[in-house]
């Protein structure tokens, strides 16, 4: 593959990811004797090191969710859709606008390998579960309402296979103030296998950083001043203390 995620993509953190799914697939269901297991986890075992000595303090700074940017790339570290995330599948995602002039639909395309597996052959509900959270979510971006998850109703119509091409189609379909209201659908063909709606709730940027400061990673500096910077630009520079653009000397 020379596109994104294979040997040929220049960025080396997606190229990695992507050599690291069938590894992770054929640990869950390789036929593979003791032997090729233990030598497999040997090599692993030497490469991780290497890249714990290598790592510097901290994480890499995230990247922010950003609409001038392909839906491909707003979650980059997502686990459903993060191109440099090797759990995710990735589920490929593109924008679609509707004849109507309604709000633009996110349009996707999956197909899950056996680590996603919960029945046999089929999907795990959760990984349904959360590839709906996800694919809701970027429909409210691309319609101008990024929101936050406040409920999600999920309806199971039919097994899910897996390693099956599958495709998704999620719409923003409008909003109540501060809720936002999405819905989403997944199909083998043209059968229906699950729907979802949900209301998310749109949250102040100066909310998003103090949520971010009170998790376990809230000590990472380098995220949190690119929120700080976000929440500062969306006009929130007053409530931010600490932010670039609230600092003596800068801003109006």
């Amino acid at each position: 593959m020379s596109g994104p995620g294979g040997p040929l993509d220049p960025d080396p953190r997606r190229r990695l990811a992507a050599a690291l799914r069938p590894i992770i697939a054929m640990t869950v269901a390789g036929s593979l004797d003791d032997e090729a297991m233990a030598d497999a986890a040997q090599a692993v075992e030497v490469v991780s090191a290497r890249l714990v000595e290598r790592s510097g303090p901290g994480r890499m700074p995230r990247q922010q969710p950003d609409i001038s940017r392909p839906p491909q790339e707003f979650f980059p570290t997502s686990p459903i859709t993060g191109m440099i995330n090797p759990l995710s599948p990735p589920v490929r995602v593109r924008v679609v606008d509707v004849a109507d002039g309604g709000y633009p639909e996110i349009h996707a395309s999956a197909n899950f390998d056996y680590p996603y597996e919960g029945p046999p052959t089929c999907v795990h509900g959760g990984v349904i579960a959360e590839t709906f959270d996800e694919m809701l979510g970027a429909a409210n971006m691309v319609a101008g309402n990024p929101a936050m998850t406040g409920t999600l109703t999920i309806r199971y119509r039919k097994p899910t296979p897996l390693r099956t091409d599958l495709r998704i189609v999620a719409r923003c379909t409008g909003r109540d103030g501060r809720k936002i209201h999405t819905w989403a659908a997944m199909y083998h063909g043209d059968l229906m296998t699950a729907e979802a709606e949900g209301i998310f709730i749109e949250v102040a940027p100066t909310r998003f950083v103090a949520i971010a400061e009170g998790n376990a990673d809230g000590s990472d500096p380098a995220t949190l001043e690119v929120m700080r910077a976000e929440a500062a630009r969306a006009g929130a520079a007053s409530d931010v203390p600490g932010s670039i653009d609230s600092a003596p000397g800068r801003g109006s």
